[in-house]
């Protein structure tokens, strides 16, 4: 049976911290920055345990400011 793991990518510079993506993803990949800010001066999103996500992209979904991208990749 193949398996679906994704890949999130971020643009951090465009994220705003609302942590919508954080509540949204349902194994717990994301998380913010909690002693980083982006030029903006927000506290960014970034992928803390990517290794467990899926691809269902509920974070990209959510997200206001279309700052996240998700890729699935099928392994045979």
């Amino acid at each position: 049976m193949a398996k679906v793991i994704g890949t999130v990518e971020i643009d951090s510079a465009k994220c705003k911290g609302c942590n919508l993506c954080v509540v949204a993803c349902p194994t717990d990949v994301l998380s913010l920055r909690a002693k980083e800010v982006n030029d903006r001066g927000y506290h960014f999103a970034y992928a803390a345990d990517p290794d467990k996500c899926i691809g269902c992209a509920s974070c990209a979904l959510v997200c206001p400011d279309a700052c996240i991208e998700v890729y699935k990749v099928i392994i045979k």
